[in-house]
């Protein structure tokens, strides 16, 4: 997995084609399909930088804890049997905020939800400066699910959880981020809020030298697609760096003889360990020549693939993405 640890620059093109081809057209189109690329990933890079800020704050209400307990504060929230009772018609000033039944200490960890109550703002704040995010939250080791902005928890959001097992926790912690710092996650999954498929940047929250929580961004997938190919002429699909596909347009995904792709619910998919269904992975295509390509482009790195099949696309070009381990792949579709 690719840390936050560089800057992006424009970068040339270098072609490695299962064919030779001096078509000049086609090199303009890889520019293009970089450019897309770069877009993308210059306005992902600048959410780096906001979540360090929501760490910060956080980390120094952590630290001290004892002296800001002792101010008198309004508690915005009543709950019921854990969950906050505001729902997202009340105020789009709060979270949902849900302390869950695998709490060992339910009175300590609704303490920290007053300790934290504070985040409300800032998750605001970043929300709605920032048009592509779907939800800013954070989830902690004694089981608080705070998640801006609300959203019927008590009906998505099943309270029996261990929020630590899910990805969007432990791929903040020391084993996965040794760095401590902003992570991420490659594979898209299934959010348990009811916003389909997801695309997050996590950050690890320490108190002293132990691992309380993990910040979140996200943004769904149905919103990367649309803002980056849905205007852009061509048939492009994002796959990670296991074959699975990410997104992209439909005729795109059709043409490899794929289903397609739908807006999931959570419980639909939450046995097949929160991931996306292996039935959109291109190694695990039925077409011989599909998992050619995945092969091609994703182990052997290339950048150009011919099909034969006069069923199938007539050939495909990738172009790798440098802050996540992605390929935006171009399909050239037959008359």
């Amino acid at each position: 997995m690719k840390k936050l640890l560089f800057l992006i620059f424009p970068v040339s093109i270098f072609l490695h084609s299962c064919e030779p081809s001096s078509n000049s057209s086609r090199d303009q189109s890889l520019v293009m399909d970089q450019s897309i690329i770069q877009e993308m990933e210059v306005e992902l890079f600048e959410l780096n930088d906001e979540i360090i800020h929501l760490k910060d704050h956080f980390e120094f209400l952590l630290a001290n804890r004892d002296s800001l307990l002792q101010i008198p504060t309004q508690n915005e929230y009543s709950f019921d049997q854990g969950y906050s009772t505001n729902t997202p018609q009340d105020s789009k000033k709060l979270s949902s905020v849900v302390v869950l039944n695998t709490s060992k200490d339910f009175e300590k960890s609704m303490e920290n939800v007053m300790l934290t109550n504070s985040m409300d703002s800032l998750f605001r704040q970043t929300f709605e400066k920032y048009s592509m995010l779907a939800q800013v939250y954070y989830n902690t080791a004694d089981q608080v699910s705070r998640v801006f902005p609300a959203y019927d928890a008590k009906t998505l959001l099943d309270p029996d959880v261990d929020l630590t097992n899910f990805n969007f926790y432990y791929e903040g912690d020391l084993e996965h981020n040794p760095e401590k710092g902003p992570v991420w996650i490659p594979e898209v999954y299934v959010d348990p809020a009811g916003r389909g498929w997801i695309l997050s940047l996590v950050h690890p929250v320490y108190d002293g030298e132990e691992l309380y929580a993990v910040l979140g961004l996200d943004i769904t997938v149905d919103e990367l697609i649309g803002r980056y190919l849905d205007n852009r002429e061509g048939e492009f699909l994002i796959v990670n760096n296991k074959g699975d596909i990410v997104g992209g347009k439909s005729a795109a995904i059709e043409s490899l003889s794929f289903p397609p792709l739908k807006h999931h619910v959570y419980r639909e998919t939450i046995l097949a360990d929160n991931f996306r269904i292996s039935d959109f992975n291109l190694f695990n295509s039925k077409n011989n020549e599909v998992r050619s390509m995945a092969q091609v482009f994703v182990m052997e790195k290339e950048s150009h693939f011919s099909f034969t099949d006069d069923f199938s696309p007539k050939a495909a070009y990738a172009v790798p993405f440098t802050l996540l381990d992605w390929y935006l792949i171009e399909l050239e579709l037959r008359p």
